[in-house]
């Protein structure tokens, strides 16, 4: 799980290198400009295009051939890979929906803005975690609602 978050946040960063540019959203302009809607509009496709690319590559090799390793104990921890290789790309699907659903709301003008609240998420946080629905403390509340649920 650490490590496909990890790899969630290199793919963000390399989002964030490719959109470059001088600009940053900060917190002295006004909330969810246009030029802040903007960025996060760009820094979101760049995020959806790079995990697009990683998951063509993986579907590329997966097409090259099945797993062909000679002794047993190879071939398990190549098998063992492509599963960990193919939850993550699960996940990265998953995350695309995500994506797409932050931009849907940018068009919408409800980019930024707690789903619960109504609240604005805050530029740190929308930085951080461009698809953000709530803030910390909505956030907080709600997996401790889902802690309490689950521990029913």
């Amino acid at each position: 799980m650490a490590t496909a978050l990890a790899d969630e946040i290199d793919v963000l960063a390399k989002a964030k290198r490719a959109i470059g540019g001088d600009y940053a959203p900060s917190e002295d302009e006004p909330y969810m400009s246009e030029a802040q809607q903007d960025y996060f509009r760009r820094l979101l496709g760049e995020w959806k295009k790079s995990i697009l690319n990683s998951a063509a590559d993986t579907l590329q090799q997966l097409q090259e051939g099945p797993i062909r390793e000679p002794d047993l104990n190879d071939r398990a921890s190549s098998e063992t890979d492509w599963g960990i290789e193919l939850r993550t790309r699960d996940r990265q699907r998953k995350l695309i929906a995500k994506i797409d659903s932050a931009l849907r709301r940018i068009e919408e003008g409800e980019y930024g803005y707690c789903e619960v609240t109504g609240e604005p998420i805050g530029i740190g946080r929308l930085i951080a975690r461009p698809v953000a629905t709530m803030t910390v403390e909505a956030q907080q509340a709600h997996e401790r609602r889902e802690k309490i649920s689950r521990d029913d």
